[in-house]
């Protein structure tokens, strides 16, 4: 009997140390299913706080002032809407034309002949024209029979002016003109204020404020403004 007990012993110590081993994995498991649980806890999102009031309106004034600079950056160094007044530019332009003047070009190159410029006057500030460049820096311009010469040449490409001028102003005579200066004339050639005139006479390129480049207004003529 004592045989017996003895080879049935090792049986039984092997069930125990089974039991304890399931138990072993038991308690591994549940440590796991603990361990997860903790990381799922750290990994939830805790509840936002909402802004305090003074938080909201310091977030509006950042945005307010950031459209205000962004807006005068534009106006200052890119592009402005201008309203023509008046019939001097006309066929091209009328009364009432709203349009998009681009300053950004005339940084990086000179005017052309034939681009159509809005500038203020030296004596006035604020008071803007809007004309079309005909003779360039360091050319010689001179009105004859009521058509433009430059450097004693028949501008033959001027196929801008309305009609034949009747007023030729200072510029009966050769007018040899300065460098960063330029002659402008209005389309409409005898109603217009320009270049001809002894009180306004060539301008200076730092009167210009930028070229025309849209007409936005009216929506039947939208396009752009071409030479």
């Amino acid at each position: 009997m004592s045989e017996l007990v003895k080879k049935e012993a090792p049986e039984a110590e092997a069930k125990e140390n089974v039991t304890d081993l399931q138990k072993t994995e038991e308690n591994g498991a549940a440590s796991t299913d603990e361990v997860k649980g903790l990381k799922k806890k750290k990994k939830e999102k805790k509840p936002e706080k909402k802004k305090s009031g003074w938080m909201v309106a310091l977030d509006y004034a950042l945005t307010i002032l950031i459209t205000v600079a962004v807006c005068f950056l534009i106006i200052k160094f890119v592009a402005v809407r201008s309203v023509v007044e008046g019939y001097s530019m006309e066929p091209t332009l009328s009364d009432g034309n709203n349009l998009i003047v681009q300053k950004v070009s005339y940084y990086f190159h000179e005017p052309e002949r034939f681009d159509v410029i809005v500038f203020e006057l030296e004596d006035q500030p604020g008071v803007h024209y809007i004309k079309r460049v005909i003779g360039l820096p360091g050319e010689t311009v001179q009105i004859k029979d009521g058509y433009v010469y430059i450097n004693g040449e028949k501008l033959t490409d001027d196929v801008y002016g309305r009609e034949v001028m009747k007023t030729f102003g200072i510029a009966k005579d050769p007018i040899t003109i300065k460098e960063g200066e330029y002659f402008v004339l209005g389309d409409n050639r005898n109603n217009s204020k320009d270049s001809r005139s002894a009180d306004l006479g060539p301008i200076k390129k730092k009167q210009i404020l930028g070229k025309a480049l849209i007409r936005i207004w009216p929506l039947t003529q939208i396009g752009i403004i071409g030479k």
